[in-house]
């Protein structure tokens, strides 16, 4: 073949090399979390619902949980998140291309929570905008952004979990009373070159199971009236021990499939962050999956189930604490009311 023919082979692979160099890809920059100053303990939760506070911490490995007090809110507990995300990130808000906001215990049904965050920070014109997918709703709001990035319609992405929901509780309602705390967690998102930031994602979703945990008062269905309050239909409703079976099962699922497309095994994760649920279902599924305990990031035992803030707050704090290093590879999986529940992959 003459040395001046064209090299078919040699051009895709300069190709493919290019590709490679120039390909999108979303990276966590930096973290915040906010919670409420009010720590409400055990042993105060027993005086309201009459079980025992080493029942509580038996149960569900909560020693304490922090709830809002007046003027406290979804927004205000958010902006706080998103500032030390910001600070964290060393970006300024005006560098943000837009906000995206999971929660379920919005500050109002209409303005969204996110775009009293966009005015809290002081910026205006960017999207903003809130997702509800419970406890999933940070993984749901980080697949969006991300794909934003990815598709370069963005560069710099915040994403927040925020939850209020302490004021949705009945508290003689035991199954959910000593569960719930409040809280937000953010991050920064951006787009990075690099082999390293968010490989991937997996969403679901079984909307047939609604009922096992539900808030049913106050939308469009069953409006906010006396009936309803009489009823505690606003307060939040769960069936815990079916809820309890399903999850477990889902996310060691949801688990196991994110490890075999990556081709993973347990050992090469770093660490585990799953939602603050249940510290029992995080003992259940690391035992049952041959994951090290040490490997399990784990806060609930401090705040309680903060649902879709849950792995932004313990993500910022194990970030903070110093157990998650550059380069490290996390594995994060949710489950939540809907049902929804998803995994992630990223590389620190």
């Amino acid at each position: 073949m003459p040395s001046n023919s064209f090299d078919l082979k040699r051009h895709y692979d300069y190709n493919l090399t290019q590709m490679a160099k120039t390909l999108r890809r979303s990276r966590i920059i930096g973290t915040g979390s906010y919670l409420p100053k009010k720590v409400v303990t055990n042993e105060e939760i027993c005086q309201l619902t009459g079980m025992a506070p080493a029942g509580i911490l038996r149960r569900t490995g909560i020693k304490e949980r922090h709830w809002v007090s007046e003027g406290e809110s979804s927004s205000t507990l958010a902006t706080e998140a998103a500032r030390a995300a910001l600070e964290a990130a060393q970006i300024r808000p005006l560098d943000l291309d837009g906000i995206i906001l999971s929660t379920t215990s919005p500050d109002m049904g209409m303005a969204s929570t996110a775009c009293l965050v966009q005015q809290n920070l002081g910026l205006n014109r960017i999207p903003a905008f809130d997702i509800a997918a419970s406890c999933s709703g940070f993984l749901y709001a980080l697949s969006i952004a991300d794909q934003y990035i990815r598709s370069g319609n963005a560069h710099t992405l915040l994403v927040i979990g925020a939850e209020v929901k302490s004021r949705f509780l009945n508290p003689r309602d035991v199954a959910t009373a000593i569960l719930f705390g409040d809280g937000a967690g953010a991050v920064v998102l951006q787009s990075t070159t690099e082999d390293r930031g968010l490989l991937s994602i997996r969403l679901h979703a079984d909307g047939s199971r609604w009922q096992l945990i539900r808030l049913p008062g106050g939308g469009s269905r069953r409006p906010l009236t006396l009936e309803v309050l009489a009823e505690g239909l606003h307060t939040l409703k769960m069936k815990g021990a079916p809820l309890y079976r399903i999850a477990t099962r889902i996310l060691k699922k949801t688990i196991s499939e994110l490890l075999v497309r990556h081709k993973l095994d347990i050992e090469k994760v770093d660490h585990f962050l799953l939602h603050q649920a249940n510290a029992r279902m995080i003992q259940k599924l690391s035992k049952d999956m041959g994951i090290p305990s040490e490997k399990c990031i784990t806060t609930i035992d401090r705040f309680g189930n903060t649902s879709s803030s849950s792995i932004p707050i313990a993500l910022d704090t194990a970030v903070r604490e110093g157990k998650i290093q550059p380069g490290d590879l996390i594995l994060t999986a949710a489950f939540g009311g809907g049902l929804t529940w998803g995994s992630a992959l990223l590389r620190w």
